[in-house]
């Protein structure tokens, strides 16, 4: 029983120092990053633009995102909205933007149509059409964006060569335990992913949704979004399919922010292991290789297998170091979280969740998203 206990402790423990060494890497990331937007020259470009919103349901802090995009600095913008139900809650919020921003473009328009299972995208789909301008922005309903973004993101296409670019976000967490968590990780362990993938792939090759900018040229090339209406992770599938047909996708210099809601823990469960399926359906060896993300429950775990070994208590020393470094470094260095050192103190929790998650998702590949049951395969939506 003791050698077994050995021999835990000792896997415990080098998995937590390959953690630390994990860690390590994503303040270097984070390091990297920092620096060179600090010595970025940014280039006025600025070419009108359509940005472009799905609608569906109510989120937090839902017309503050709203307000903010009518407040950007930036020559000639417009705002769509679409939605596939006329009685959808949320156009009373766009009617009220209307009232308070009267000079701005701003329509909401109707998509009746069902083009496949991913409803967000085959609104969009149906918006494009309705688009103005060439270059077009699509993100989330609950992005909250700073009055400088459209010219921090749109600057990126001065470079021919750049066919999207994406940004960084932050999670602003509700009032509950498992809302926090979720923000907790997304502004530390996805964030560094992001950036620690960036540096070990040359550039990003995915894009996130809380900014996806490109053109409708690059659309038309890449198969347009009639082709994504059954991807779950359809922000993964436009980065990678504008990176697989020549293009740069660029990390724009700026943070948004998304409001988390205020989960329980069922709810929180269904969310992370929704993402979690979908990634280790899309990018396999990567997925597995989030072992040693969770360094800071092996270097627990292995001085639990092995309280009276001095080498269980140095690994859980090194990596627990690294571990709340990087959180700082990534999540107040580079994400500006305010919250970030009040929520500190759920890291060992939240990081066993995660292990549990990553553990439960190799059981199989349904998840549930609004209220319905689907199966992930190759990245696409199956009903149950």
């Amino acid at each position: 029983m003791q050698f077994a206990l050995t021999v835990i402790a000792a896997v415990c423990a080098l998995l937590a120092l390959a953690g630390a060494a994990y860690f390590a890497l994503c303040i270097w990331a984070a390091g990297r990053f920092r620096r060179r937007h600090r010595t970025t020259v940014r280039v006025d470009f600025e070419p009108p633009v359509s940005l472009m919103k799905s609608l569906k349901g109510i989120d937090p802090h839902m017309y503050a995102a709203f307000r903010s995009h009518c407040l950007f600095d930036y020559p000639e913008y417009e705002l769509l909205f679409g939605v596939s139900d006329p009685n959808e809650q949320s156009l009373e919020l766009v009617k009220r933007l209307q009232q308070e921003f009267p000079n701005r473009q701003i329509r909401a328009i109707q998509c009746p149509k069902s083009l496949g299972l991913n409803g967000k995208v085959s609104t969009l789909a149906q918006v494009l059409p309705q688009a103005k301008y060439e270059h077009i922005l699509i993100n989330d309903s609950d992005i909250v964006a700073p009055p400088d973004y459209l010219r921090r993101v749109m600057c990126g296409f001065a470079d021919e060569r750049v066919g999207m670019v994406t940004s960084l976000y932050r999670g602003l967490a509700g009032k509950t335990i498992p809302s926090k968590m979720e923000a907790l990780g997304l502004n530390t362990d996805f964030m560094g992913g992001v950036l620690v993938a960036r540096e070990m792939e040359g550039d990003v090759r995915f894009a996130l949704g809380a900014t996806i900018a490109t053109t409708k040229r690059v659309l038309r090339e890449i198969g347009g979004l009639e082709g994504l209406v059954d991807y779950l992770g359809d922000d993964y599938e436009l980065g990678a399919r504008t990176a697989a047909a020549g293009y740069k996708v660029e990390l724009a210099d700026v943070v948004v922010e998304t409001a988390l809601p205020d989960y329980t823990f069922g709810e929180f469960w269904t969310h992370q292991m929704r993402w979690a399926r979908n990634v280790r359906d899309r990018r396999h060896a990567q997925y597995f290789g989030l072992i040693v993300t969770f360094g800071l429950a092996w270097g627990i775990l292995a001085l639990l297998a092995g309280p009276g070994k001095w080498w269980t208590w140095a690994a859980l020393v090194v990596v627990a170091v690294c571990r709340f470094t990087a959180a700082m470094v990534i999540g107040r260095g580079v994400l500006e979280d305010p919250c970030m050192l009040r929520d500190l103190w759920l890291l060992p929790s939240r990081d066993f969740v995660a292990l549990a998650v990553w553990v439960a998702s190799f059981t199989g590949n349904q998840i549930e998203w609004r209220g319905m049951k689907f199966r992930v395969r190759n990245g696409k939506l199956e009903k149950v």
